[in-house]
Parts: C-alpha cells; structure tokens; sequence
C-alpha cells in the first residue's frame, strides 16, 4: 500500500508535524511493506506565496495569518473560498467581523487570491506518488485548507481513500466533519497509534471498519460513528518520531533562510492535575485526559537521537504538563550533556526555586507555568490548586534563571467580583520588574472544558464563535458540533473594574523593559536597589531582623509565621514591629500581599533582556551539541547565516581557535580550516596568530519566545 501523510496550513514553518512524525514510524514498524510519503503542505504553502507575490508575502506574514489571528479564523478563511468553489465566499461576512472587532484582514485577502492556483499544485503533487491512501492531520486552524485539499484529490482521484485526523476530529468534531464532507472517507477519532493500522488492515482486506474504535466511516450513504474507546495509548506503544522527510523538505526549500528549525518531542500525554482537578476553563487535552508519561531515560534517548541526526538544539516539548519524575531522570541527563539546548516546557506554577533552577540548568529556556491569574479566589474557581502568592514567586524566580515565562492574566470566571481583583490591581505596580502577562483576556468557552460539559458552571447559553461564520457554510446545529471555541454571555468582572485592569496590565507591559528590583548582600547589610518604572530611584538599606525577614519572605509567609521564624533565630521583634514593617515594605512595593500570605518581590539577578533599547543581543554566537558546532551570524541587519559544524577537522580546529593561537602550531589541516573560517568571517588571521570570532552564548535574554 502507498500511503502519503498530510500536513496543511497552518502548522508552524518551523516545526516538523509531530503527528506524521509519529505516524510515519508507526506505520514503518507495523507495515513494513507500505511505502509512506509525507507531504508539508504548510512548507509549500510559504514557498507558493513568496515566489508568487514577488517575495512580498513572507514567512513572517505566514505567522500573522496563521498563528496570530487563530482566534479570528483567518487562516481557515483564506481557503474557504477553494473549499466552496466560490473566491468570494465569506468576503463580506468577514468585512463586517473586521470593523467590530477592529482587525486588519488585508493580508489575508492577498493571501487569498493565491489559495485555488496552490490548492491544484498541492493535487498535483499528492497524486504524482500515486498514493492508495492521503492521510491528514488536522489541529486548531488546518480544517478549511485540509478539506479542500482532500475535496480536489477525491474529484480528480475517486478511488484514493482520504482519511483525517488529530485535535480537531475529536469526540463530536470527527463525526460532523466526516458527516458533513462525503469526500472524506474515514476519521479518525482520538489517539490514532491503535486505530490507524488498524483501519489500513481493513483497508487491504476490503472489509467494513465496524470495529474500529472511534472511526466514522461511511455505510453505504451513511456516515457511521463507531463507539469511541476508553482504552488509551500506552507509552511504549508510542513511537519516536521520523522527521527525515520533513528534514529533507526543508533543505531544499527556499523558506529555510527565513526560519529557525526546531525539533518536537512528545513525553507525556493527558494531565495528571486534571485528572483530579480539571481547570474549569481548560479544554486542550480533549477527551484523552488520562495521563501517561515516557521513562525518562527514553525521551533522554529521543531527544539524543533527533539532536545528533538532524543537528538542531532546539527543541519543543508538546507535553501539557510536564511529569515530575522528569525532575528525576530527565533533565538532570540534559543538564549533564554539556549541550547548548533552548527547550520549551508547560509546567505548573507551583514548583520549587529548585526546581526552576533545574528547569534552566537543562537547557529550558521557556516555560509555560499556567499562572492565569494573581489572585487567590479567581485561582480557586479555577480550580488551579495553587494561590496568587505562589504564582507571584514563580514569575520572580523566572527572573533569577533567565526563564522566559509566558502567560495571560484571565478573568470572566463565574462567581467573580471586583473585589476579587482590587487589591491585585493595586499592586501590579509593584512587579513592574516581573515579566508581564501577554494581556488580560476574557476566557472563552472551549469544548471539553468543565465550563462547556457543565452548563451549572455558569455558562448555559453558548453558541459556535461567531468566526466560523464566516469561514463554514454549515448550519449552526452541525457548526455545534464541528468547533471547539464558543460564544456565550460575559461572567464576572466588567465595566469599570474590566477597564482598569486591562490598563494596569497595559502599563506593566510598558514598564517592565526597564524596571529592576534587586537584591544585593553586603556583610550583614542587605540593600535593594530600586530602579522600576513609576517608582523613584533609590536604594533601601536593611540589616539585623529586618533582613532576615526580606529573606525569610522569599518563600512567602504570613505575619504570624513571619514573627515566629524571627523569634527562633533570636531576634527580638515585637509582634507591633512585625505589622509595622510590614505595613511600610508593602508602601515601598518590596513585598507582594495575597490574602494572609506576603512575598517579598527583589531579586538577586536581572536577565539579560531583549527588549531593551538598542539591544543586539545574540547577534552572533555559536553554539554546541554532540559532535557539532552551530554558528549563527546576524551581524548584518540586512541577511543573516547559519553554519553548522561537523567536519571532524573544522570542528577541531574551531575548537583549537577558541584562544588565540600561533598559527605555526596548527597543523597544515588546520591552516586550511583556519583560512576557511576566516574567509566567512567566523576567525580572525592577523600577526601570525588566529582565533575564531563567535563567542559560545551563555544565557539567553528574556523573553526569548522563538522556542
């Protein structure tokens, strides 16, 4: 059997698709026999615009349409017109979306004009492999560009069988897109290690896929939506990856000089704090929320084996949250590798300073901690397990490990007030050096999420967003069951009290460029040095118990434990001294206050940041892995280059050339790499001496969000 695995706009350029990754392995050890082609579509897609508009739709406007405006549907937009064989399908529908909700489309108009011209390539170039099966992998805002692929390859090839699945066909989804779309022959619903061989087995014996869990097929004129399975995917039954075609791919593809490749591992799946405690407004994990997590040493393995065949340190981990006996094996594997990895990973936001530490000692350099909020009440109608005091130590800890943290303060939670933000609005002045939120936002209601299946949460009137109008022509009763994001009425906060938030937030995103607060010791004195925005300029100096009590607050304290750990080590405060101190530290904003709890706010060091004022940070570097040296040159604003090492001999010699070196003692070898690396400006030759030019990069400014 031919089978081709399908991946369309828009998957991130950057990243290769975990889900054919796994598929292509999976498929290669379970049926060996088939031969199994991918095609990046998402690839294709960048590649079409920059060559047909001239070089004026690049790479980064990819990024505006496909992942910037995810909530607005643009993307899905700009093939729907293919998908409806109508170029004008939807046009005035979004013009009207466009001016209530003040977003500028023209990019995505321009865009358009492209999709029919790149739909019918991407035809051809499925169809020329001859496939028996296409494949396709859908998730948040692949459907529109995926269905009229799959439409056109079924009206030109009637006997190919088209198969979807991923996020976005599961539970209720899968059955409406397949039941909505009679060119699509099978979806695949849920986790597909287990379903997809075995609907290919039925496929070569030509026999009905009744019993395939989860699978919607189609009976005659019938779509069939076959019991979904309780049963899911062991970690050992989920392979490691195959990214070589995507690897291929790339190389060849013109984009590549406008992206930084990243690799993507898979560690875990489902939640193991939802499990328990399902965030009320959460609703990524779908209907696979059981948790399950690779050894350790096994990711360690995968993620060795992806570095030193692909030669990439970047790399994704797509775990919602991570298992913390990696805390155990596999970060400390990647802390001693001595390799120059950027990692990303979603944690949850109560770990530990040494946690954290760890986390940055690995090689992570961004994190996802779920915050959502700095306020105790909102956190527990969340269901978040943690308070507004712990959150706040995480985003200052973040600040002492160089941990890009990223996060959104979020409200409209049922059952809030005003009250519950006034004191927290009061005090974000404070944590003007703390890195910010991307924004305050309204939360809105997503299929799986408590406050979906549960309409006694407070959100019983809902309807499909009121983007997929202009991106499906279907009735809203099949658009109920097709989308994940839905319309309901406003809870909680508003009017005034929304207003001032959203602009606190506002001012902290402004300030916190060039906001300090940091802590120095010296001898028995400790001084906190001031330097944030709309505060003044100065430094505090405090000694005897009042220093041990800025400590002590680190780790967050209400005044009655504050006063009985300063008794203990034989200090003499009065319980009044305490409370007063207390009271004038929080006047200062060097202490945060949640409820009861207190937490002081300096830290002990500023990460390098890179949105500072004329910061080029980073502009030229190397960096290593395990038997190879990357080098990237951004020294010229107007290109930028990237150069990877493995040639024994050069490695050796760049290696040699990291001091200053007469070059009478290179060998002839290394007198001709020398020369090499000199001619790309990557060493200097001069007074019969050389030495190479990139310094090895320590720490990564913050926010470094391209991971």
């Amino acid at each position: 059997m031919r089978i081709t695995l399908v991946t369309m706009p828009w998957h991130p350029i950057d990243l290769p698709s975990l889900q054919i990754g796994l598929l292509h392995a999976l498929v290669s050890r379970t049926r060996p026999q088939d031969a199994v082609r991918e095609f990046h579509g998402s690839l294709r897609w960048a590649e079409f615009l920059l060559e047909r508009s001239g070089g004026r739709l690049r790479p980064g406007d990819y990024v505006r349409v496909g992942s910037d405006s995810i909530f607005h549907g643009l993307g899905d937009w700009v093939f729907s017109g293919v998908l409806y064989d109508d170029p004008d399908w939807g046009g005035e529908r979004l013009r009207d979306y466009a001016e209530r909700h003040a977003i500028t489309v023209g990019t995505a108009r321009d865009m358009r004009a492209y999709a029919a011209e790149f739909i019918a390539e991407c035809a051809d170039a499925v169809l020329a492999d001859d496939p028996d099966v296409a494949g396709f992998t859908t998730t948040f805002m692949q459907n529109v560009s995926s269905l009229a692929l799959a439409r056109e390859l079924k009206r030109r090839s009637p006997r190919l069988t088209i198969v979807f699945g991923g996020s976005n066909c599961d539970g209720p989804m899968g059955h409406a897109l397949h039941r909505n779309h009679r060119f699509v022959d099978q979806v695949v619903r849920g986790e597909g290690e287990y379903a997809f061989p075995a609907l290919l087995r039925h496929l070569d014996e030509g026999t009905p896929p009744a019993d395939v869990p989860g699978l919607c097929w189609w009976d005659g004129e019938t779509s069939r939506a076959n019991d979904e399975s309780r049963r899911t995917v062991a970690p050992a039954d989920i392979p490691s990856p195959d990214y070589d075609q995507w690897q291929s791919a790339l190389d060849a593809s013109p984009v590549a000089e406008y992206v930084h490749p990243k690799l993507v591992v898979e560690g875990a799946r489902g939640c193991w704090w939802g499990e328990k405690h399902h965030c009320t407004f959460c609703g990524l994990n779908g209907s696979a929320m059981a948790f399950r997590a690779k050894p350790g040493e096994r990711l360690w393995d995968e993620v060795d084996h992806l570095v030193r065949r692909h030669r990439i340190l970047d790399v994704v981990t797509v775990d919602n949250i991570i298992d913390m006996a990696y805390f155990r094996d596999f970060l400390p594997r990647a802390a001693a590798s001595g390799w120059d990895l950027r990692m990303h990973y979603e944690v949850k936001s109560n770990l530990t300073r040494e946690q954290l530490a760890l986390l940055a000692d690995s090689g992570t350099v961004h994190i996802q901690p779920g915050i959502e909020s700095l306020g105790s009440r909102v956190l527990d109608l969340m269901d978040k397990g943690v308070t507004g005091a712990r959150n706040v130590r995480t985003l200052r800890e973040c600040e002492n490990h160089s941990l890009t943290c990223s996060w959104n303060l979020l409200y409209g939670f049922p059952g809030e007030s005003a009250d519950d933000y006034a004191a927290v609005v009061d005090q974000l002045p404070a944590l003007v050096h703390l890195q910010p939120p991307g924004g305050a936002h309204r939360i809105q209601l997503e299929r799986f999420s408590p406050h979906f299946d549960d309409p006694g949460l407070g959100f019983g009137k809902r309807a499909p967003a009121e983007m997929y109008q202009h991106v499906y022509d279907l009735p809203e009763s099949e658009l109920t069951d097709l989308v994940y994001l839905f319309d309901t009425e406003d809870a909680g906060l508003g009017g005034e009290a929304e207003a001032r938030l959203k602009q606190a937030v506002e001012r902290w995103l402004l300030g916190h460029p060039s906001s300090t607060l940091t802590f120095e010791e010296d001898g028995d004195a400790l001084f906190v040095h001031d330097r944030r925005r709309g505060w003044p300029s100065r430094t505090h100096r405090f000694t005897g118990w009042q220093a041990d009590a800025l400590r002590l607050l680190e780790s967050g304290r209400n005044a009655a434990a504050l006063y009985r750990l300063l008794t203990e080590d034989g200090h003499p405060p009065t319980p009044g001294q305490v409370a007063g101190w207390l009271r004038r530290a929080l006047e200062l904003g060097l202490l945060f206050r949640d409820g009861r709890t207190y937490v002081s706010l300096p830290t002990w060091r500023v990460p390098v940041r890179m949105d500072e004022p004329g910061q080029v940070y980073g502009s030229f570097y190397h960096r290593r892995g395990p038997g190879f040296v990357i080098v990237m040159d951004r020294r010229d604003k107007e290109a930028s280059a990237r150069y990877t090492f493995d040639d024994p001999d050069l490695l050796a010699t760049f290696d040699a050339l990291q001091e200053p070196t007469p070059l009478d003692e290179l060998t002839g070898v290394q007198q001709e790499a020398a020369s090499l690396l000199a001619c790309e400006g990557l060493a200097l030759l001069a007074d019969g001496r050389a030495v190479a030019l990139p310094p090895r990069i320590q720490h990564w400014p913050v926010p470094c969000t391209g991971i």
